[in-house]
């Protein structure tokens, strides 16, 4: 097997492609940072600096006729989202069809794997438990938004030229090598926080909920989502709720952490809460989460302590 995974040098995408590599497939990288994360490059993976916007990238695609594509790459601040959607759009929208236009012209079409959103798709769930793919997607977010922009183009193209794809909303992922940069991903802006001591800032009274899943879970259902046939979407996530302030409370615990939080006014483009029903990719793609909450808080710490971060 050959698969191209963009956004393979960063958080998730390159979990991904260690197991890609370790499954044996001949595995090639398209990120824009190229090897500046060099210690998260699997030396065994062919690295492509590239944005997924580039011409280059169609031109790659179809020298290596790959097998299947994971599309990873993105733009992925909410809040940023909000201040520059223009620019969101050029990456998450507009890169990804320069993918998908590629793939198209490939004489044997590669499977198209996406990995969308489950934390802004949705929106305001109002007083629903959980957000099952059945529901309607109403997303307060230009991020959520042009995710989902790009599922209905995956149905397009499974329309015009019977592209085979795979849709993976994630719930909020954490773990190792998770940047506290760029305002995305709490648990690793308090954890780098706490062991440096410095004060956290919790926007909201720390009540809202999301739904926590280890990176190494995540991985599995991406993997699973491409050797299934099924298109989805498929909720990758806990299927349980965490509110702010527990996840504030366990890395406190965990870290010895003596600080109490200060508190900011809600941003507009978090949506209040959310927590994604799981039983469809229990039940189609035979995955369920492995690693709980406090498991993956803990290798997670352990990780940034020993410079893996």
């Amino acid at each position: 097997m050959t698969a191209i995974v963009t956004g393979g040098t960063g958080f998730i995408g390159s979990h991904l492609v260690d197991a890609l590599v370790a499954a044996g497939e001949e595995t090639h990288v398209v990120d824009r940072n190229g090897t500046a994360n060099g210690r998260y490059v699997n030396p065994s993976a062919t690295i492509h600096q590239l944005e997924v916007t580039d011409r280059a990238v169609a031109r790659l695609i179809k020298a290596t006729c790959p097998d299947i594509i994971y599309h990873l790459a993105a733009q992925i601040s909410v809040p940023l989202s909000s201040e520059r959607p223009i620019e969101d759009a050029r990456t998450n929208i507009l890169g990804s069809l320069n993918l998908l236009e590629a793939a198209r012209g490939c004489a044997v079409i590669p499977k198209f794997v996406f990995v969308s959103t489950g934390g802004a798709i949705y929106g305001d769930l109002g007083d629903l438990r959980s957000a099952s793919e059945d529901l309607v997607c109403r997303p307060i977010s230009p991020y959520g938004a042009s995710k989902l922009a790009v599922e209905h183009y995956l149905n397009v193209y499974r329309n015009m030229c019977g592209m085979r794809y795979g849709i993976v909303r994630p719930g909020n992922v954490f773990g190792p090598r998770q940047t506290s940069r760029g305002g995305a991903g709490v648990v690793a802006i308090f954890s780098n926080a706490m062991l440096s001591n410095t004060p956290i800032t919790i926007f909201g009274d720390g009540s809202s909920v999301r739904d926590y899943i280890y990176v190494s879970d995540i991985v599995k259902g991406i993997l699973a989502a491409g050797n299934s046939e099924k298109p989805g979407p498929f909720n990758i996530a806990s299927g349980r709720p965490t509110s702010v302030i527990e996840v504030f409370n366990a890395l406190r615990e965990r870290i010895s952490y003596a600080m109490k939080p200060s508190y900011q006014p809600e941003r507009p483009s978090d949506v209040p809460g959310i927590v994604l029903d799981i039983q469809r990719a229990k039940h189609e793609l035979g995955w369920e989460p492995s690693v709980t909450f406090k498991q993956g808080i803990a290798k997670t710490v352990q990780a940034i302590k020993e410079g893996r971060q």
